[in-house]
């Protein structure tokens, strides 16, 4: 139950971040592709399935409320309009409450919150959107294209392997079944009701996972399904000619290939464009990737460690002093070059991009605007820069303090940037680069900057200073404000003012062997 937990969680956690990139993408450009609708569609589709197979009944009936909320958008994009702040504000704040509830799931106490008032809101604007609120209905949908494949009623079948080793394999295809309920209008597969036996798990492993449907408008929006679903590696689409999705599950066996799957008499499944890899007769949908608890990929480097270790120990036995040993030396040589190979790559398991970090302050910024009335953009640059995931994380904190401060102290308001000449929007530089075999993190703003003699003058006040104000140098004044209980603030906010913050910055940088330097200019 606990791997089925912490898978629960980890997916969960990946598709949260997936929703927060795609609102935030489409609230800067203040409309919301028919991809990205359908994205968040099956991401809370997704959210309210497995929600519900776990037993987290909050999880998934909040998930459920912003499921409906899209399937509305899917067919009426364009009633979006009138009430595009309201949803958006509301999805992000749903994205909130599974977070939350997420980190309380790691508590052995899990006491579930109540997203009644959240499931209300969003039910007020599903009404909103059939044009039930009293107000102007919305606009008629634009009359839907002909299907494509399921006018005629054509029946496919569908043959899925998952990532190797990606375990559950029953449960994932039920939550795969779960997620095409809506774009089939008949469904069956091979083994049935997977989620009904672990056992299931084997026989999907070994011979996969085969599906039977009858789109309720094409394939392609069947597809668009599968390759939106986590850990499938491959999966192969052939057409049934007009053979009932029944009679095809009868015919089918779970040993046998998806080509011999054929009822008695019929004539063998067309490929999908005649073979071709495109909605492809074997087609990839995502690259195969697994995730590792990080506790065994810390054992993994602690072993390497004792390996090299080792290894050195040999070479330097005094035992082999003035021994000719032509063929242990070319061995030994041999050995050296697979041990640092090996150390290579554990190496790089361990990195990853500092872009899903950034993307957590875009939202930072994105809250803090509409709270502080203040119109900011963050602008990022080297997300694709690798660190250590330990680093990565130890730096998550800092970085959010760091940003909330340019917000709150940094940037001014709209109306005073105008009366000095600035852009009405401020702008947030985040930036991460090699230098040297280091990284190289900046973190800066276009606000109004630090005052050496403000400051001097604030930790005089608090009677933090060392040494007489006059002889503290520029930098000196600028790296007070990373003193336990130093603030500019005169008063307390939700973001500042109690004197905790630069503090902890710089010893959570400090602890994974980084330094800070603070500079500005007038």
């Amino acid at each position: 139950m606990k791997d089925m937990l912490d898978t629960f969680i980890h997916e969960t956690e990946s598709m949260l971040e997936q929703l927060d990139e795609i609102l935030l993408e489409s609230e800067r450009a203040r409309s919301i592709s028919d991809e990205n609708i359908s994205s968040i569609f099956r991401i809370t589709h997704t959210i309210k399935g497995s929600g519900a197979m776990m037993g987290f009944e909050e999880i998934s009936n909040v998930s459920h409320a912003v499921e409906d909320v899209f399937y509305i958008l899917r067919d009426e994009p364009q009633s979006l309009g009138r009430v595009f702040d309201t949803i958006f504000d509301l999805v992000f704040q749903t994205s909130d409450f599974l977070k939350r509830e997420l980190e309380k799931l790691h508590e052995e106490d899990y006491t579930a919150g109540n997203p009644e008032g959240l499931i209300t809101r969003l039910h007020e604007q599903v009404r909103v959107l059939k044009g039930e609120d009293g107000g102007t209905a919305a606009p008629a949908p634009k009359q839907a294209p002909a299907p494509t494949y399921a006018a005629n009623g054509e029946t496919y079948t569908i043959h899925v392997v998952f990532e190797d080793d990606c375990q559950m394999e029953n449960m994932r295809a039920y939550m795969l079944m779960t997620q095409l309920q809506h774009c089939c209008d008949e469904l069956s597969s091979v083994p049935p009701h997977p989620e009904t036996d672990p056992s299931y798990s084997e026989e999907i492993v070994k011979n996969g996972f085969t599906v039977h449907c009858r789109p309720s408008r094409s394939i392609d929006a069947v597809c668009k399904v599968i390759e939106g679903a986590l850990n499938i590696k491959t999966y192969e689409v052939t057409q049934a000619r007009k053979q009932p999705v029944q009679a095809v599950a009868q015919a089918a066996t779970p040993n046998a290939p998806s080509s011999a799957r054929q009822p008695e008499g019929e004539a063998p499944a067309a490929a999908l464009d005649g073979g071709k890899t495109g909605m492809g007769l074997m087609k990839s949908a995502k690259q195969s990737l697994i995730s590792v608890n990080q506790s065994k990929l810390d054992h993994l480097m602690d072993l390497v460690g004792e390996i090299v270790t080792a290894e050195s120990m040999v070479a330097r036995n005094p035992d082999l002093d003035g021994l000719k040993l032509d063929n242990f030396n070319k061995s030994f040589r041999e050995l050296r070059k697979l041990t640092d190979e090996l150390q290579d790559i554990v190496m790089s398991v361990r990195m990853v991009p500092l872009q899903s970090t950034f993307n957590k302050m875009d939202r930072i910024v994105r809250d803090m605007s509409k709270k502080l009335g203040k119109k900011v953009e963050l602008v990022t640059e080297g997300g694709d820069t690798e660190v250590d995931k330990t680093i990565n994380d130890a730096i998550v904190d800092p970085f959010m303090h760091m940003i909330r401060n340019s917000m709150d102290h940094g940037v001014e308001l709209p109306e005073e940037r105008l009366a000095l000449g600035k852009p009405e929007t401020a702008r947030i530089f985040l930036s991460a680069r090699n230098v040297g075999g280091e990284i190289l993190i900046e973190v800066s703003d276009d606000g109004r900057g630090l005052n050496a003699e403000a400051l001097l003058a604030k930790a005089s006040k608090n009677g933090l200073l060392t040494k007489p104000a006059s002889a503290y140098t520029e930098k000196e004044a600028f790296g007070l404000i990373m003193m336990a209980g130093f603030s500019t603030n005169t008063e307390v906010t939700e973001f500042s003012g109690r004197g905790v913050g630069m503090d902890v910055v710089r010893k959570n940088v400090e602890q994974v062997g980084g330094a800070i330097s603070i500079s500005s200019v007038k």
